[in-house]
């Protein structure tokens, strides 16, 4: 099963994370808003997966992983 789709002509990312609190959702997602071209984004960290989800994602599933992984987190595709 893939993660990410097109809806429409917008590209969603879903990712399994260890995100756990607000203060760590609020900063990975300022990061990812300042380094890249994305639209909405949140973390369920509620969720048991802490799950990430972009919309309107224009880089590969892998730069984001990567991204989220350098900014300490572990990241990958929710399968």
């Amino acid at each position: 099963m893939t993660t990410a789709f097109l809806n429409h002509t917008s590209m969603i990312g879903i990712f399994k994370t260890n995100i756990g609190t607000p203060g760590e959702s609020h900063s990975v997602l300022k990061a990812i808003r300042q380094h890249f071209d994305v639209g909405p984004c949140n973390v369920d960290i509620e969720d048991c997966d802490k799950v990430l989800r972009i919309v309107d994602l224009k880089v590969t599933e892998a730069q984001m992983i990567a991204f989220v992984q350098a900014q300490g987190y572990q990241c990958e595709i929710l399968e």
